[in-house]
């Protein structure tokens, strides 16, 4: 049948509202599919959580740690050290250069040398130069060699895990972790303002600060030589670096520094690494 034919049995106004229906209906399904296809997670963690860093530098700023820069960049603290001939107890100061590349200074120029030279000799750099009336001059000078860097230890295997983890904070889980580079490296949890925020195992705070883009105030505390945990976005830290804490134990107070809205962001890393905090922690 004829769209003239349906306008005319149906009348003028009852067909143009048959129609306008029509093309409201479907725009309102492209409009719900379009949505469902194209919506994304956005964390806001994200800027935060990267690979581990393998090249470059990094200066020592006031108020940093070994700890809180391992932690920043993706590596185990131990590893880091041992890179930058650090020993134990990982003492840094302001100024100092920790490199992530295994090098011990800045990149030289680099230079035509002899073959056959010792590690620790000195070779020699030959310059030719040309003058406008066609002689040339000869200069040969010694340059030395810098003794190349032996390759940092092998990371030891992983120790087990520490034993009686409990929840960092009573609240909803409103973000689970992912192995996705861009996603979330730990769990977040909601709460109120100025709410308990709970050590998860007995261990010891090495870092208490909010020098961590994107974590705002943030506790580390270390539970063993391969494990470590943090806890983000405190209102106030009640806990300070060196001090010794107990599973449990009332470290910060939950808060929204450095993210949008109250809540705890907590992760678990072994040696260095991020892994799934719900592993550890009891089902409840």
């Amino acid at each position: 049948m004829s769209l003239t034919v349906i306008a005319q049995r149906m009348g003028k106004t009852s067909f143009q509202r048959l129609v306008t229906g029509l093309v409201l209906s479907t725009l309102l399904v492209g409009c719900s599919s379009n949505k469902s296809s194209d919506a994304r997670v956005v964390d806001r963690n994200a800027a935060a959580q990267r690979p581990a860093v393998t090249t470059g530098q990094y200066v020592v700023r006031p108020k940093d740690t070994l700890f809180s820069i391992a932690f920043r960049y993706g590596w185990d603290y131990k590893a880091l050290a041992a890179r930058n001939n650090i020993p134990a107890p990982y003492t840094i100061r302001p100024g100092q250069t920790i490199r992530f590349d295994g090098r011990t200074g800045s990149t030289s120029t680099n230079v035509a040398t002899s073959s056959g030279s010792s590690p620790s000799s000195s070779s020699k750099t030959t310059v030719v130069r040309r003058a406008a009336n066609g002689s040339t001059t000869t200069t040969t000078t010694a340059v030395p060699s810098v003794a190349s860097k032996p390759a940092p230890a092998p990371m030891p295997p992983a120790g087990p895990a520490p034993t009686g983890w409990g929840w960092p904070s009573n609240g909803i889980l409103i973000g689970k972790f992912s192995s996705n580079g861009s996603l979330n490296k730990g769990i977040d949890i909601a709460g109120d303002l100025g709410q308990p925020v709970l050590a998860a195992s007995d261990g010891t705070v090495v870092y208490a600060g909010s020098g961590l883009r994107g974590y705002g105030e943030l506790v580390i505390i270390k539970h063993s030589e391969t494990y470590v945990s943090a806890y983000g976005h405190n209102r106030r830290l009640l806990v300070r670096e060196g001090q010794q804490v107990k599973v449990g134990q009332t470290i910060a107070e939950m808060g929204s520094t450095g993210t949008d809205r109250v809540k705890l962001h907590f992760e678990i890393r072994r040696q260095g690494k991020p892994v799934d905090p719900l592993q550890f922690l009891p089902r409840r």
